[in-house]
């Protein structure tokens, strides 16, 4: 029977541990940009099958790591720094607007939970530990608006800079100058302040666009 055929709880953890592999695998280096991902190869190296490979292939797709081929199998996605500037310029107007309405909309369970996830943060666990907690809290802030269509439009471009953000959280300046962005973001909100609040998260945004460009020039990555 294929090991993606049923559902249960060991098969999800089977596939949480497939994707935490595959995107390991791309973080690294091992594939350059626009290479293909070599389907049967990774199969053995993880001893499963290709059903359950193919949908850790979504999902990292969804996430930007890879693009998928129609009869051609799967790449590498390439990175073209033009799309990276415009996909954080236009976040940018999102954060802002999600500053203005959280400030004024988020209830107390909002605040308990984003005090959590930041006070997690503080820890400075590994960057992949990092990256992860770092997009549970802007989550977080872009639920406590109340608008739906915001935070569903949110997750998709979160999930088009997490491969990003994966780039520059590996600099251990970087995350502490991004931490220090946070403590201020959460000074604007616990004061409710939400001109101040919108500008801050706008300006974190702005600042991780940066960064994010800095160490794409300087991998020489290829479009």
């Amino acid at each position: 029977m294929d090991i993606a055929a049923t559902d249960t709880p060991e098969q999800t953890t089977l596939h949480e541990q497939i994707v935490e592999r595959l995107r390991a695998v791309l973080l690294d280096g091992e594939l350059g940009y626009g290479a293909k991902i070599p389907e049967a190869e990774l199969c053995l190296r993880f001893g499963v099958s290709r059903t359950p490979l193919r949908e850790a292939l979504k999902v990292l797709a969804a996430e930007g790591f890879v693009e998928l081929r129609p009869n051609r199998g799967a790449i590498v996605a390439p990175v073209d720094p033009d799309d990276v500037a415009h996909l954080f310029e236009f976040k940018g107007a999102i954060e802002h607007r999600i500053g203005l309405l959280a400030a004024v909309r988020a209830t107390a369970a909002d605040q308990a939970r984003l005090e959590e996830c930041h006070a997690l943060l503080r820890t400075h666990p590994e960057p992949s530990a990092y990256t992860a907690l770092n997009q549970d809290f802007h989550r977080a802030l872009a639920a406590a608006t109340h608008n739906p269509v915001l935070v569903q439009t949110y997750d998709n471009l979160q999930k088009r800079v997490l491969r990003l953000r994966f780039v520059v959280n590996v600099n251990p300046v970087r995350v502490a100058q991004s931490f220090d962005e946070h403590e201020a973001i959460m000074v604007a909100f616990r004061a409710r302040a939400r001109l101040d609040l919108a500008e801050r998260l706008e300006a974190h945004n702005r600042l991780t666009g940066e960064a994010v460009l800095r160490a794409l020039a300087g991998s020489a990555v290829p479009g």
